[in-house]
C-alpha cells in the first residue's frame, strides 16, 4: 500500500469509530508543505451533512486516529485534517521500493481489458506533425496502463479505406514512378494523389474515372484490389519507419477496411432495433430524448431553437461513413477482445462524433467504458498552426530528423569527447525524447508552442534536464570501486533534502493512478521534474561519496531509488535515458 492508501485506511476506521458506522474518505497530496504532506477534508464534509462543527468533529476524529510510527495530525482552517509524514516512516517506505520491482506502483488495472485507438494516420499519405499528439500521448497510456495491470491492447487504426484511393488508383495507373515508390512510396503516392486530385478540378472526366475506380474497387475488382493492397503494404513500411525511430509499437493494425463486410448487417440491426430510421433516402440515429437537450448529442441549438442532429449511418446512395465503421469497430472490440474500456486518442474536433457514437453503441447495448481522450493543437512560435513555407501541414519525418540533428549539435557543443556511433545513438536517445517530452508535458487539451530551443534545453522543464539528472545519479556509482547493494542498506533520513527527496520517492506509485484518472501524462512529465529538482538539491547539500557511514550508504540508496524510478517514469513516457551526454 501507499503512504496515501495507509493513511485513507486509518482515517476510515477513525471515522467508523467517531460516526458509527463505516465512511470512507479521501486523502490527497498537499499542495503546500508547509501544511504537511497529505491533508483531507473528510470532517467539513460529513459536518455538514450531520449539522455539526467542522473543526470539532475533526478533533473527535484526531482523538481517534492510530498514525504510531507513521504521522502526526493536526486540525487547520475551517476544518482541514493536516498529515505531516514522520521521516521513519518515509525512510521505510523508501526501503520498501528499493525492493519492489514496481516502485510502489499499485496493481489497479487487474483483470480488466483496455483498447487504446491511437495514431491511425491515413494509408498514402505522410504523418504530419499533428499526429505527434495522437501517437504519443496515446502510446505513454499504453505503457502506464500496463505498468498498473491492465491487459492493454494497442490497435492503428488506419485508414485504408475511402474516396480517397480513386484517385490513387487512377494515378497508380497513369502517373506512378516506380523508382520513387521504391526508395520512397509515402512520398509518391502523396505525389501521384495530388496530381490527380489537381486534374479532377480542371477536368470533370477524370473525376468521373476516380469515382469509376473507387466502384470497382468496393465492388471486389481483382486488379483495384491488387493496387489498393500494395498502397497499404508498401504505405505501412514507410510508417513503421516512424514509429520504430519513436519506439512505438501496436499489436493490431486492424483498418477501416477490416469492418467492410460486416456495415450492412449493422445497419440493418439498428432498423430493427429501431436505434436508427431512414430519414430522406439516409439512415439516421437520432435523439431518443433520454436525456436533457443540451447533453444530447443528437440535438443542436440553431436560431430557429433546438433541432435534430443526426449521426447518419447510411447515405441515400447506400455508401457507409465513419460512424458506421466506428460502431462496427467497437462490437468487434467488445465480442473479440473482451474490452471493459476503449479509450480513442484523437483531437478535440472530434467531440462530437464520439459523444453520438457512444451513445449509439451504449443504447445498441455495447457494454463498455468509452472515453475520447482529446487534444489542442500544435502551433509554431508565432502560435499559428505549424505549416511549411508553401502552406502544407510540416512532415513528421522532418521534425523528428530535425530534433536528432540539434541534439547532435548540442551534445557536440557540450561533450565533444563523444564520436561516431555513441553520439548517433546519444543524439537520438535526446532529439526524440525532448520532442516526447515538450508533448506530454503539457495539459492535452491545452494548445502549445512547439519550440527547439526551449525543448533541448539541458535546464528547465525538458527531457534533457530529466536525462542528465539520470546520467548524473549513474555516475556516482561509477565511481564506486566495488557494487553497492542498496537494497541491505540502513536508510536514515536526517537532512531536510534527504526527507523531500524520500518523500517524491514515496508519491511515484500515488501519481501514476492519477494519470489514468484524467488521462494526464502530464502529471507524470510534472512529477518526475519535481523529482529531479529534489535530487539536485539533495546532491549539492549532502555529500554522498564523501559522507561517513552509515550517511553514505543511505545517501548512495537514496541516490540508487532516484535513478530507479527516473528511469521508470521517463519510461512510461516512452522515453529513454542514455548512460552518458
Amino acid at each position: 500500500m501507499t503512504i496515501l492508501q495507509q493513511l485513507e485506511a486509518r482515517l476510515a476506521a477513525a471515522l467508523n469509530t467517531t460516526l458509527g458506522e463505516p465512511v470512507t474518505a479521501s486523502v490527497t497530496a498537499a499542495a503546500d508543505l508547509r501544511f504537511g504532506d497529505y491533508q483531507s477534508n473528510a470532517a467539513m464534509v460529513l459536518a455538514k451533512q450531520r449539522g455539526k462543527n467542522p473543526r470539532a468533529l475533526a478533533q473527535e476524529i484526531i482523538g481517534h486516529l492510530d498514525l504510531a510510527g507513521m504521522a502526526t495530525a493536526d486540525i487547520a482552517g475551517p476544518g482541514f485534517i493536516n498529515f505531516r509524514i514522520l521521516p521513519e516512516a518515509f525512510a521505510a517506505r523508501a526501503k520498501a521500493l528499493l525492493n519492489d520491482e514496481r516502485l510502489g506502483a499499485p496493481d489497479i488495472g487487474a483483470g480488466r481489458t483496455v483498447v487504446v485507438d491511437f495514431s491511425a494516420p491515413n494509408v498514402a499519405k505522410p504523418m504530419h506533425v499533428g499526429h505527434i499528439r495522437s501517437t504519443i500521448i496515446g502510446d505513454s497510456l499504453c505503457r502506464i496502463a500496463r505498468f498498473l495491470g491492465y491487459k492493454v491492447i494497442a490497435d492503428n487504426h488506419i485508414g485504408d479505406w475511402g474516396t480517397q484511393f480513386g484517385m490513387i488508383l487512377h494515378g497508380w495507373k497513369t502517373l506512378l514512378n516506380k523508382a520513387a515508390l521504391e526508395a520512397d512510396p509515402i512520398a509518391e503516392l502523396l505525389r501521384i494523389y495530388r496530381e490527380v486530385n489537381a486534374a479532377t478540378k480542371d477536368d470533370p472526366a477524370v473525376l468521373e474515372t476516380c469515382k469509376g475506380e473507387l466502384v470497382k474497387l468496393q465492388a471486389g475488382d481483382p486488379e483495384n484490389l491488387e493496387i489498393w493492397q500494395q498502397c497499404i503494404d508498401v504505405s505501412k513500411r514507410g510508417l513503421q519507419r516512424i514509429y520504430d525511430t519513436l519506439d512505438v509499437k501496436f499489436d493490431y493494425w486492424l483498418g477501416e477496411s477490416y469492418y467492410n463486410d460486416r456495415l450492412a448487417g449493422l445497419v440493418d440491426e439498428f432498423l430493427a432495433k429501431g436505434i436508427a430510421r431512414e430519414s430522406n433516402g439516409a439512415v439516421c440515429i437520432f435523439s431518443d430524448g433520454s436525456c436533457k437537450r443540451e447533453d444530447d448529442p443528437f440535438m443542436v441549438h440553431r436560431e430557429e431553437g433546438w433541432t435534430d442532429n443526426p449521426a447518419i449511418i447510411r447515405k441515400a446512395d447506400g455508401g457507409f461513413l465513419y460512424a458506421t465503421t466506428d460502431l462496427a469497430t467497437i462490437r468487434f472490440r467488445i465480442d473479440e477482445w473482451k474490452a471493459d474500456q476503449i479509450w480513442y486518442v484523437v483531437g478535440v474536433p472530434q467531440q462530437l462524433h464520439f459523444r453520438q457514437i457512444f451513445a449509439a453503441a451504449q443504447r445498441w447495448g455495447a457494454a463498455a467504458d468509452f472515453r475520447h481522450v482529446a487534444f489542442g493543437s500544435i502551433l509554431g512560435e508565432d502560435r499559428k498552426l505549424m505549416k511549411t513555407r508553401t502552406g502544407d501541414n510540416v512532415q513528421l519525418t522532418d521534425v523528428l530528423t530535425e530534433a536528432v540533428e540539434r541534439a547532435a549539435k548540442l551534445i557536440g557543443e557540450k561533450n565533444p569527447d563523444l564520436k561516431g556511433e555513441e553520439a548517433a545513438e546519444i543524439a537520438s536517445i535526446v532529439g526524440i525524447g525532448a520532442v516526447k517530452f515538450a508533448e506530454l508535458s503539457q495539459n492535452r487539451l491545452t494548445d502549445y508552442v512547439f519550440a527547439w530551443d526551449r525543448m533541448l534545453a539541458l535546464q528547465g522543464d525538458t527531457a534533457p534536464y530529466l536525462q542528465y539528472s539520470s546520467v548524473r545519479v549513474r555516475s556516482i556509482f561509477r565511481k564506486l570501486d566495488t557494487a553497492f547493494d542498496a537494497a541491505s542498506a540502513e536508510i536514515v533520513l536526517s537532512e531536510n533534502e534527504e526527507i523531500h527527496l524520500a518523500r517524491l520517492h514515496a508519491r511515484f506509485g500515488e501519481v501514476l493512478p492519477a494519470v489514468l484518472e484524467d488521462f494526464r501524462p502530464n502529471l507524470l512529465a510534472n512529477y518526475l521534474l519535481e523529482l529531479a529538482r529534489a535530487f539536485h538539491s539533495f546532491f549539492e547539500a549532502c555529500p554522498v561519496l564523501k559522507s561517513d557511514e552509515p550517511a553514505r550508504s543511505s545517501r548512495l540508496a537514496l541516490c540508487e531509488l532516484t535513478g530507479r524510478i527516473l528511469a521508470s517514469g521517463l519510461g512510461l513516457l516512452g522515453i529513454r535515458c542514455p548512460e552518458r551526454m
